[in-house]
């Protein structure tokens, strides 16, 4: 197959696709479309920036207006689940882009934004919804989804739900869905909780792995630089001292591996002069969007990120990955510096180790089966240290931080608001408060209304 017309889907997806200009198909797509389209189960595996959304979303587009149907009131046909509100908004832009042409509705649910919006979204019924975990079942309590018509089921990124502490949220999901379905995993990792998933979720599954799993993407020229905990602020002002001026460094984004981590380094480059801006589970919904905005503008030419928040960052043009912080789950590394050389373009992963992250550098190695190059520290060094110690001292004390976990989300009732179905509906379709993880009877004890990650 060397053209997406080859495939045999629908005319107005190749037409979607022309206008994009996509015409040649990446292996994943190659592998995972046929299969899709004629209605089996996939696992799949492949590196972030290989098309996967592309590799699901078209034959699942082309399977539900080949079998239009009636759309039911709070229903859907189609279910993805993403980790992260990025992830969810980047992939429901991909389904309505390739299917601008078709009379098909997607709609989003996440976290961080008014849960009455997202009940009006899918009170006359949707073709696509494309959701977290958490605020997916939060819908389902409140009888404003139901997922009992739901005909294909899609987890993308399924290893990070794993790592995100969803597994209980999607088993409950699972439950809720009819046993007769297609179900799509795809992931870029594989380790061996997610084969076990995949085992009890899926039938007779298609296997398809473009890369053997935690492989690196190829383009990227991985590199090292041993240095103090404390002297990191000043290594990385200079290497992102020529950002935002046409220097080497065109588009950085940095990982920390705490929110408070990332609010910190971004102060300390602003101190120093470098604009950056943060994005994590505790910036609101339209801080996260405004500042993954300025990103892709090139406004801001350095993002500082966590793990949780960088799912979905699908910018082009980021020539560099720096880690501040190595990550301790060593998949995340892979995660990591897939954001940049994408889409055929080369890029750079700079990573900082300190002596106590030494073991999470061995880790790393093991994983992805090869040495990463280490750098000497840069000439000037020692007097960069000495010029980011003395602006740190001269600068005014951070501002207080007033703590938001936007990872849960909190989609509250009065006081003695009603759980149950709404008048009509089928009380199979409900969660009740029993059957929820952290709830009364279950781990954590409680059986007070709290939110979900999201």
């Amino acid at each position: 197959m060397t053209t997406f017309a080859s495939f045999g889907l629908a005319e107005q997806l190749v037409r979607a696709l022309a206008d994009k200009n996509y015409d040649t198909p990446t292996p994943i797509q190659i592998q995972s479309i046929p299969p899709v389209m004629e209605g089996h189960d996939i696992c799949g595996i492949a590196q972030t920036g290989t098309g996967k959304t592309a590799a699901f979303a078209l034959p699942m587009l082309h399977r539900l207006a080949a079998t239009p149907k009636v759309r039911l009131k709070y229903a859907t046909r189609a279910l993805v689940l993403a980790p992260t509100r990025e992830l969810v908004s980047q992939i429901a832009q991909s389904f309505t882009d390739y299917g601008k042409y078709l009379k098909l509705s997607v709609t989003t649910v996440f976290g961080g934004v008014p849960i009455p919006r997202q009940e009006r979204a899918l009170s006359h019924g949707v073709d696509v919804v494309v959701a977290t975990p958490g605020r997916l079942l939060d819908l389902v309590e409140r009888g404003s989804l139901d997922l009992r018509n739901v005909e294909i089921l899609v987890l993308d990124e399924a290893d990070q739900m794993l790592d995100l502490g969803f597994i209980h949220d999607l088993r409950r999901i699972v439950g809720l869905l009819p046993r007769q379905r297609q179900t799509l995993f795809f992931s870029a990792t594989m380790p061996k909780a997610i084969e076990e998933l995949a085992a009890r979720y899926l039938t007779n599954p298609v296997k398809v792995a473009v890369k053997p799993a935690a492989t690196t993407a190829e383009r990227v020229d991985q590199a090292v630089i041993h240095v103090n905990q404390a002297e990191k602020p000043a290594l990385l002002q200079l290497v992102l001292k020529d950002a935002g001026k046409g220097g080497p460094v065109e588009r950085a984004l940095v990982f920390t591996r705490t929110k408070h981590g990332a609010d910190r380094v971004v102060r300390q480059l602003g101190n120093a002069g470098i604009a950056a801006e943060a994005i994590h589970g505790n910036k609101s919904q339209p801080q996260r969007e405004r500042a993954l905005a300025a990103f892709k503008a090139g406004t801001c030419r350095v993002l500082v990120a966590t793990d949780i928040a960088a799912r979905g960052i699908d910018v082009s043009g980021v020539s560099h990955v720096i880690n501040y912080e190595l990550p301790n789950v060593p998949e995340s590394y892979v995660h990591r510096i897939g954001r940049t050389a994408r889409a055929g373009a080369s890029g750079q992963a700079i990573a900082f180790c300190a002596e106590d992250e030494r073991p999470f550098l061995r880790d790393i190695e093991k994983l992805t089966r090869q040495k990463v190059t280490v750098l000497a520290l840069p000439a000037d060094f020692r007097a960069a240290v000495v010029a980011a110690q003395k602006i740190e001292r001269a600068a005014p004390p951070a501002p207080r931080e007033e703590f938001r976990d936007d990872r849960r989300d909190h989609a509250r009732r009065p006081a003695g608001a009603n759980r149950g179905a709404r008048p009509g509906r089928d009380p199979r379709a409900q969660v009740t408060p029993q059957g929820r993880s952290g709830r009364a009877g279950g781990a954590g004890g409680g059986g007070g209304y709290r939110g979900r990650q999201g």
